[in-house]
């Protein structure tokens, strides 16, 4: 596998406030590294920073092997698909248009655009001759999320960023939406960062959990690593799955 994304030695300071220290990690294709952590711990600030919306006070960042400082920044976010907690669609623009706003950037033809989103429409479960018409208000939350993973596939870029996405969903919902990315990945093999405040959620989805601690990079490891990790961080978070469990209850990785 080729690595997608390689940050090297990345800090970030915000309003002279340090939020990243020295971050190193990589992300291959087909991967998805979770970045786990605590409010503040710096998670989403290392997301925007790879978008380029954070500027990095330290260290570098390479995308598909070529450094970011070398990309036009908007040539290198179209090339990244986002994907935030509230799906962030435009709500006066149709499922069609939102899903199809990426390929439209990236000059494909209008008749392969159409094509585009029937498919990305199927492969989220969501019926396309049903769905592409309505506005994001007749959509619940959960429908609103797949749109927003279809736009986020539209362009068919190499890196999708995930922040928080499934967060705001009822157990079900969002249990059957982490099936489903799951199902896609394999499918599609993506690499992904995903960031989640939820160690279950971080074991479920990640072939590698960064768990971030104040800034630092505090454990990096697949998840049946992580259950055995000792830091007092990971403990903590170790500490808040259910305490019956035993080791062939644990979740299947």
């Amino acid at each position: 596998m080729s690595t997608v994304l390689e940050i090297r030695g990345l800090s970030c300071s915000l309003g002279g406030r340090p939020v990243l220290r020295s971050v190193s990690l990589s992300v291959a294709e087909g991967e998805t590294v979770v970045l786990l952590g605590r409010s503040g711990s710096g998670k989403t600030t290392l997301l925007k920073a790879v978008l380029g919306l954070a500027p990095a006070s330290g260290g570098e960042m390479l995308f598909q092997s070529r450094p970011a400082s070398e990309w036009r920044p908007i040539e290198l976010r179209r090339r990244m698909g986002y994907v935030v907690q509230d799906s962030g669609l435009f709500p006066h623009w149709t499922v069609e248009r939102n899903i199809a706003l990426p390929a439209l950037l990236a000059g494909r033809e209008p008749a392969a655009i159409a094509q585009r989103v029937r498919e990305l429409l199927e492969a989220v479960s969501l019926e396309p001759d049903e769905f592409r018409g309505r506005y994001p208000r007749h959509l619940s939350g959960g429908q609103k999320q797949r749109v927003a993973i279809a736009r986020a596939l539209a362009a068919d870029p190499p890196l999708l960023l995930l922040d928080e996405p499934f967060a705001a969903l009822d157990p079900i919902t969002r249990y059957d939406l982490q099936r489903q990315f799951l199902d896609l990945r394999r499918r599609l093999g993506k690499a992904a960062l995903f960031v989640t405040h939820d160690v279950r959620e971080a074991l479920m989805m990640g072939t590698r959990i960064a768990l971030l601690a104040g800034g630092v990079l505090d454990v990096l490891a697949a998840p049946a690593e992580f259950l055995e990790a000792r830091t007092p961080e990971a403990r903590a978070f170790l500490a808040s799955l259910e305490e019956t469990w035993r080791t062939d209850e644990r979740p299947r990785l």
